[in-house]
Order: C-alpha cells, then structure tokens, then sequence
C-alpha cells in the first residue's frame, strides 16, 4: 500500500514538473513573441515592385534604368487649387512658390537625432523644391523627390521614413498655409499630398490597425462566440490565452526570417497570419475541449481524461493542420514574392496554432490538478455511470446517438439522401454559374482604399490640371540604335501622351507653365543603351496605363525587341500577369497535393475524390455569389487576380479541415456499426463542435474587414462566407447524404470499402477470426 502511494505520488510530481515545464516554456515564447509582434511593421515591405521576380520585364527595365541616375528616388507630389475652383492669385502663388523655398526646413516628427535620424526634410529629399503653377492657372504642383534608400528606413519610434515624411509636409501645409484636404486657410487653398509617396503613406496608415484594432475585433468576436458555446466565464478565456500564445510563436518566428531577408513580410500576409492563427487555435481548441468533456464524463481523473482526448484528437487535427500546411505551401511555386512569402508565413501560423493547441492547452486545462473540472463552471462534466465503458463493443446505442439537433438532423439526412445530396449540389452549382462575372483583372490603385484618403483625392485634382501620365511616365531602355524606332512607335501607340529622350536633365513638373524653352541636349547612353520616358494619357496606376504597357511593348517587340519597358504601370503590368499564372499554376497543384493527403488519411480514393470535388464545388459557389455581391451590392470596381488565388488556397484547405474532422470519426464509427450508420452517428457527435468552428473562423476572417483596404474586405468576405457554407451545406448535408448515398463503396479500394461492416457481420467474422479494423 505504501509503495502504491509512493508510486502515486510520484506520478503525481512528474505532472506538476510537466505541467511547469509547458507552461515555463510559453511564457518564455509568449515574452519574445509579444515583442516580436510588435516589431512586425518593422520588417515589411509594401512596394509591389519588391514583389516581382528578377525575371519580369519591369524589373529588369528598372535595373537598367538605375545606370542613368545618381540614386533612385521616390516622388511626392504637392497640390494645391484654390477653394472652390477658379484661378489662383497672385498672393496664393507667391505664397506656395515661398513654402517650396522652405519646405527642406520642415521637421520630421518623430525623428531622434541622437539614433541617426533624418532630422529634416532635407535630410531625405535629392534636391531643391520648386513651385510649378498649371497652364490653366487653376493650380500649383511642388514636385520632391525623395531618396528611395533613405525612405525605406524607419525612424527610432518605428514610424516609416515616408510616412513621417508625407506627415511632416501635410502638418507643415495646414501650420503655413492653412491649407489642407479638408479645409483652407486665410489664403483659400486647398491642399493634397500624392504621388507614389504619398499612397505608400496612406497604405502603411491603413494596415496601422494590424497590430491593434485588428486583432481586438477578431479576438472579441470569437471571445462572444465561445462564452455562447461553452456557457462558462472560465473556459473561453483558456482557449483565447492558447491562441495568443500560438500568434507570438509565430510572431517570434516570422519576425526573425523577415528580418534576416529569408521571406518578404507585406502588411496583407501579417493581416491574415493573425486571423489564421487565431482561427485555427480556436478550432483545434474546440475539437480537443469537446474530446476531452466527453472523457471527463468516462473517468474521473482529468488527467486521464486528458490524455485520451488528447489521442483521439491528435489524428484529426494533425491531419487538419497538415492539410493545410501543405496547401499553404503550395504558394511557393508562385513569381510573386507576396505569394510565395505568404506560403511559408502562414504555414508557420498554423503550425504554431498546432503546436500550442496539443500542448499549452492542455496544460492551462489541468492547471487546477484534480479541480480542473471547475474550469467548466457552472456546467462542470460529471462521471456518468457505465459511460468508462464506451468503446468497441460498449457504444452507446445508436438511438441514443441521434438525438437533439444535430441528431435530428442526421436522422433526416439517412431518410433523405438522395434527395439531400441532389438539391445542395443544385443550389451550389447555380451559385458557381456566377463566378465568369467575377472582375478579377486588376484594379487602379486609387480604388484600393474604400476610405476617402489624400492620396486619391490629390490624383484627382492633379490629373484635373497637369497631364495624368507624366509624373510617372513609362521607362523605356533601349539600344542607341533603336532610338529613332523606338521613339516613332511609341508616340505612335494609343494612350500615349509624350515621348521623351532622356538627356540628364530631370527637369520641373511636365505641363506647368514655365520660362524659355531650353537648346537640345544629346541623350544620354550608357553601356551603349538610351532611356526614352513615355507619358501616358492616363495616370500610371490605371488600369488604362496598364494597357498601353501592354500595347507598347507588343509594338516594340518588332522594332526594337531589345528594348526593355518599365515604369509604375509595366510592374502593375507584370503583377496582373504573374498573378494570373499563378492562379493557373498553383490550383491544380493545390488540388493534387490535398487530394493524395486525403487518400493517405481515409485509405480511399472515393472518399478522398469526394471530399475535393465537394469544396471545389463549394468554392465556385462561394466565388460566386461573391461576383454577385461585389458587382451589384457593393459596386466593387474589380479585384486583384490574388484574391481568387487566396481564397482558393484557404477556402479549400480550411474546407476540406471539417471534412477531415467529420470523417475520421464517420471513419472510426463505420468500423463498428457500418458506413450508413456510422456516418449518421459521427454527423450527429461531431455537428456542434465542428459548426461552431466554422463559425469561429468565419468571424475571425470576418474581422479583416476592419481594414479598409479593397483586397483585404473581398477577401474576408469570400472566406467568411465560403467557410460558412462549407461548414453549415458540404460538410452537413453534402457530404454525409453522399457518403449515406454510397455506403461502404465509399472506402474504396480499402478492406473497409469491400466488407460488411454491421454490427452482426463484425461479430461474425470475428468468430471466424477475420480481422477488423
């Protein structure tokens, strides 16, 4: 007896150390992964023309252009028209011509000296400042130029060069001029702040609210969700703590690749790396804590309880969070370093989600010992009578099983499989018949934000008085040989608005009223090549820009095939290009890769194909009735091809997740009781727990919307949506009527698919000593 209570209290021990051990260890990750995550808009990148590869034609035009500068700058445009309209004044044009003398003066907020901050606007501008009134007299343009490398840097309080920058010079307009977007001054002037700096400015404000707002709505949501579904004031708060500490795992981590160049974190993947995290943690979360109620009600020990849950869950949700991974990673075969990056980012997400779900969860459930069951408070699982006994042979009888809503529903689904299966398949392939009228072509740049921001009113105003093309004109490299050619075809082509030979000299703002008319000036050669800049009719971040690229290169292909074209619109230009070859790419691989996990998984290829044709089908009904809404209900101007490809790799990866989780269970309840039973018996166990995970997940998704950005609102909705359906119509009805449908031809070519697996045929090849399972 003593040597029993010796052993017991040595067992006892080695959980308490275990239970330290874990929970030290996540302290530890929690600690640096907070700090981490903090650091994060440290080691993004959110100019689009990092994200194409070495081999696009912009990228390559943009490499020689470099030859013919002393440094690459990044413009930021100031204009300013009177309120109202009309010509400007004398007084008003003599008063900005008077801010352009000083504005290398301005301050930059946030900047410290001491940490090797630029203190002024001098500091990061390449040259003096000028004031350029319009040739109707309406406005006045003050183009800067500030140094690419210096703007890419951070100041010491982990603001960005250029928005500190673009900050300053807004502050230092409404502090001289009274001029701003939203009112004027004394001298009745209103002014914008635009050009690509001014939008890289607006873009790193709008993805601001990642590490903040972002995260509380998600985490709120879900919070909401949880106390609903677990009806404790305890419970919810465990699963969200596992989830936070998965997200600083993968914070620790990401952070550390990015800042060491292995990947390229943009503020889109960081956005989505939250909202995946916590949405897989959630439902790992809520697949294991309904194992583990169920095994508190078969043994009293909470520690015993948990390691069964933790065994019977293990398998699904590794093979959920392998899944997914695996379509993740998938993202690397694509040219878009956005893409390819997001891969390897999110995968990390989910595997630190798996990671803390079947380890820090755990351990957080039972950090009461033997009074872990209060954490259940006020509906705390009690030990029912003969229920230690469930297992082969113990079940519990069927009838029993079917019962409440999900019981209800299962017995529903058995009587009416045929019919079930036909009109869900019906109601979604009409869905997807819409899915052609998704616009997924591109979209200007100034349609990106859904907010009103200073960037796009400024390009409009700007456009409404200089020439739209010429502050970002087409960059063309071409031999010296080809100059005459090149020049002919391209002032010969539609939407083009100038050509002209690069001759060294930067000049003012294209359209202003200036002075004399300065002698020719030879071109430029460098390494026997010549830069022609073209201006298009259309700003360079229209989609009309993006089809004179198109058009221009399609002329110089004969003429000039040498020559190389880039510029602002040729890499939006090769983005839409590359993104659409991904698209072509990575579905099929996708779709292959998941498909053969789920043979491995299930021991069938019926099972397998019927799951992947479900959530593609399932898929084109989400896309669908996304066309819809975004065409007609929202009048969304159009997409980035990158949205079907992301809700593609998540829709389907997460889809097939419930699936997953439903028929290991139908699985393991057909080698029992047979297929068409099992099926209804795991449809009626696994409902709640794997409804209230789509749930989760779609208001976690959901929850991007709070980003009012056009790509991040699209996608939440597609996914939100999408995983709704998938969860409340494939994985409820579509599935189980098919696989009810189907019967044990559904495990084919496995030994489940070929014999009878009723409970009377089990016992009788088990009197015949065949074997089962």
């Amino acid at each position: 007896m003593i040597l029993s209570m010796l052993s017991k209290s040595g067992r006892a021990a080695l959980r308490a150390l275990a239970l330290v051990a874990v929970l030290a260890v996540w302290l530890a990750v929690g600690a640096f992964g907070g700090m981490a995550q903090g650091k994060l808009s440290q080691v993004q990148t959110n100019d689009s023309a990092a994200f194409l590869p070495s081999s696009a034609e912009s990228t390559r035009a943009g490499e020689a252009g470099r030859a013919f500068v002393d440094s690459e700058t990044l413009p930021v445009l100031v204009v300013l028209e009177a309120q109202g309209g009309g010509a400007l004044s004398p007084d008003q044009v003599t008063a900005v011509q008077e801010f352009a003398r000083t504005v290398a003066d301005v301050e930059i907020p946030g900047a410290d000296g001491s940490a090797g901050d630029p203190a002024t606007l001098e500091d990061v501008l390449t040259g003096p400042a000028v004031a350029v009134p319009s040739e109707d007299g309406e406005a006045v343009l003050v183009p800067l130029s500030l140094d690419a490398d210096a703007a890419e840097g951070r100041l010491a309080d982990d603001e960005s060069v250029t928005g500190a920058s673009v900050q300053a010079l807004r502050d230092a307009l409404a502090a001289d001029l009274g001029a701003s977007a939203d009112a004027a001054g004394d001298l009745g002037l209103r002014a914008w702040v635009t050009g690509p700096g001014g939008f890289v400015a607006d873009l790193s404000n709008a993805f601001g609210g990642i590490d903040g707002v972002l995260l509380l709505v998600a985490l709120g949501a879900v919070l909401l969700i949880l106390v609903i579904v677990y009806r404790s004031p305890f419970l919810p708060f465990v699963v969200i703590f596992s989830a936070v500490f998965a997200l600083c795992a993968a914070a620790l981590v990401v952070y550390q690749l990015a800042a060491n160049d292995v990947l390229t974190l943009n503020g889109q993947s960081q956005g989505i790396l939250s909202i995946l995290v916590v949405g897989a943690a959630v439902d790992y979360a809520l697949l294991l804590v309904a194992r583990y109620r169920e095994e508190l009600r078969a043994v009293q020990s909470p520690f015993t309880a948990m390691r069964r849950a933790v065994r019977a869950s293990i398998e699904p949700i590794a093979a959920s969070a392998g899944t997914v991974i695996a379509g993740l990673l998938c993202l690397l075969l694509s040219d878009l370093k956005s893409n390819s990056s997001l891969g390897p980012v999110a995968a990390i997400g989910i595997a630190s989600a798996f990671l803390a779900s079947l380890t820090l969860l755990p351990a957080l459930l039972l950090v009461l010992g033997s009074r872990s069951r209060g954490l259940f408070w006020p509906s705390r699982p009690k030990v029912v009578a003969g229920a230690e006994h469930d297992g082969p042979g113990h079940r519990r009888p069927t009838a029993e099983v079917l019962t409440g809503l999900w019981g209800r529903l299962a017995r529903f689904v058995g009587r009416h499989a045929r019919p079930v299966w036909i009109v869900t398949t019906v109601l979604l392939v009409a869905g997807a018949a819409f899915l052609p009228t998704l616009k997924a072509g591109g979209t200007n740049q100034s349609d990106v934000f859904l907010v009103e921001v200073d960037a796009v009113a400024g390009e409009e105003v700007l456009s409404d008085h200089f020439p739209a093309g010429a502050t970002q004109p087409i960059l063309v490299v071409a031999p010296e040989a080809d100059l005459d050619a090149v020049v002919e075809t391209a002032e010969a082509v539609d939407g083009v608005d100038a050509v002209t030979v690069y001759t060294g000299d930067s000049g003012g703002a294209p359209g202003g009223a200036g002075g004399p008319v300065a002698e020719p000036q030879p071109p430029v050669v460098v390494d026997g090549r010549v830069r022609v800049d073209v201006a298009t009719q259309e700003a360079a971040d229209t989609q009309s820009a993006v089809r004179t690229v198109e058009d221009l290169r399609a002329a110089l292909a004969d003429v000039a095939p040498d020559a190389l074209v880039g510029g602002a619109a040729a890499q939006t230009l090769d983005t839409q290009v590359a993104g659409a070859r991904d698209l072509r790419v990575i579905v099929p691989v996708v779709l292959t890769v998941i498909l053969l996990i789920l043979m491995l998984l299930l021991r069938s290829v019926v099972a397998a194909v019927l799951l992947v044709l479900a959530n593609v089908l399932s898929f084109g009904a989400a896309l669908g009735v996304g066309a819809v809404v975004f065409n007609t209900v929202l009048d969304y101007p159009g997409a980035d091809p990158a949205v079907p490809l992301y809700a593609f790799t998540f829709l389907v990866a997460l889809g097939v997740d419930y699936s997953i989780f439903l028929m290991t269970r139908v699985r393991e309840e057909a080698l029992q009781v047979g297929t068409r039973e099992g099926v209804l018996r795991g449809l009626a166990v696994t409902g709640g727990v794997i409804t209230s995970a789509g749930i989760v997940l779609a208001a976690t998704f959901s929850a991007l919307g709070v980003i009012p950005l056009l790509f991040l609102a699209q996608l939440a909705f597609l996914v939100a949506f999408g995983v709704l359906l998938d969860t409340l119509v494939v994985r409820s009805l579509l599935v189980p009527a098919l696989v009810h449908a189907l019967g044990r031809r559904t495990w084919w070519p496995s030994p489940l698919g070929r014999l009878d697996r009723s409970p009377a045929a089990l016992e009788g090849a088990a009197d015949d000593g065949v074997r089962v399972g």
